[in-house]
């Protein structure tokens, strides 16, 4: 590619290469950009499409052009990729494994139980083998969530913001770790919105005209992975803050829908996260000591 450019006589500090997310597939490659100081920008691959309208013919060498049309398009408004810390490379990668293995015992969970229920004995080794493989990911789990706050202790600005976090109800270690991670430790997003949108948990109008009065509703298009933690976040929330509590029973005796309310907590829960990271100082729980 270098010698390509270079019988082109294309400027890389000139240039921005445009491309679509493959998550763990194009590390290697941005590295390398990284090191080279070429500007690069990641793309939704759906975002592409939907910006070329209707098409006809597909190939790699149609798809390139189309990504490079887009590129171009919208050269005014994409901002290069800045890369994230070696510690958060290596934090994402942590978090990872870890949520992997926690699927696999999940799994493993669900046949145990069923096998429990058909009356299958512990001691038969169709029920053992599976119960010594869930000590085995427990452990190796354990392991990892050492490993995830030692990477975490050990760079101040990650550790200060994993604290802070922590200090709001309904957040734990989980939940924190992977918002530092979507977040690039707070420097992804401008404001709490950007990140509800990223989320799936910020409502949008749904109206035109006379004719369309559809009512306000989130997104399908987002992070399910970190909407989802945010949800068991907001259930948390709701049983242990005194504030949200109160909010989440007024509004169910005014008639309006657990689901909706729900994702207003979650909501809230993104704007304590950006506040406290913005000033810097602990969640304090008890708003009516605050007044």
């Amino acid at each position: 590619m270098l010698k390509w450019m270079h019988q082109l006589k294309i400027d890389s500090s000139k240039m921005m290469l445009v491309m679509e997310h493959t998550g763990l597939y194009s590390f290697c490659f941005e590295e390398f950009l990284h090191k080279q100081g070429i500007a690069f920008c990641k793309v939704n691959a759906l975002e592409i499409k939907r910006s070329v309208g209707l098409i006809r013919g597909k190939s790699d060498k149609l798809d390139a052009a189309r990504i490079a049309a887009y590129g171009f398009a919208k050269r005014d408004r994409l901002k290069p990729d800045v890369g994230a810390s070696k510690a958060l490379q290596r934090l994402k990668l942590l978090n990872a494994s870890r949520e992997l293995l926690v699927r696999h015992r999940t799994g493993l969970k669900c046949v145990i139980k069923e096998l429990n229920n058909i009356g299958v004995p512990e001691k038969d080794l169709a029920l053992h083998s599976q119960i010594q493989v869930i000590k085995s990911l427990d452990k190796q789990i354990e392991k990892l969530e050492i490993e995830i706050k030692r990477v975490i202790y050990q760079e101040e600005s990650l550790a200060k913001n994993y604290d802070l976090l922590n200090s709001i109800k309904g957040v734990g270690p989980v939940v924190a770790t992977t918002t530092l991670i979507k977040t690039q430790n707070f420097s992804r997003f401008e404001n709490a919105r950007k990140f509800a949108c990223y989320c799936g948990t910020a409502p949008f109008e749904h109206t035109s005209g006379t004719s369309i009065r559809g009512k306000t509703r989130v997104s399908h298009l987002a992070d399910k992975k970190m909407k989802s933690l945010l949800d068991l976040a907001a259930r948390s929330a709701i049983t242990s803050d005194k504030e949200l509590k109160a909010f989440y029973e007024r509004r169910l005796e005014l008639g309006k829908g657990k689901t909706s309310t729900i994702n207003i907590v979650r909501n809230k829960i993104i704007y304590r996260m950006f506040a406290v990271i913005k000033r810097q100082t602990p969640f304090v729980n008890d708003f009516l000591q605050v007044a």
